[in-house]
């Protein structure tokens, strides 16, 4: 299993995840309703290009919204249009967008160079 801690200050961002593929999502709800998270829980994804790790939005209780308010947008939800809207925690940097507003996919990206990875391996008996 992994989790992430922030780079800066080593606040633990993630929950425990593991390498996984995003979910194939229902149609786009009629009206102003936010889909199903891209990521089933206790997953990620790196993207193509491995900057950013992608997350159901319950994996990541470590991070809080940003505190300008200008990146918080969004009809339903967080557009996640504005740059990072969310932070660590511990001490305040930026280390993440939320996407979960009615016309975007619902999952939060971690900045990878934001992040450290920490694996840990468990023995079963």
């Amino acid at each position: 299993m992994t989790t992430f801690h922030c780079v800066s200050c080593q606040q633990l961002l993630t929950r425990e995840v593991a390498p996984g593929e995003p979910l194939r999502g229902p149609e786009r709800p009629v009206g102003h309703e936010v889909v199903s998270p891209r990521m089933a829980p206790g997953t990620f994804k790196v993207n193509f290009d491995a900057s950013l790790l992608i997350f159901h939005p319950d994996d990541v209780p470590g991070t809080a919204l940003h505190p300008d308010s200008r990146r918080l947008v969004g009809c339903c939800g967080l557009a996640g249009q504005d740059g990072p809207n969310l932070v660590c925690s511990g001490c305040g940097v930026e280390v993440a967008t939320k996407e979960s507003d009615c016309w975007t996919d619902n999952l939060v990206a971690l900045i990878a160079s934001a992040v450290t990875e920490s694996v840990s391996s468990r023995l079963s008996l």
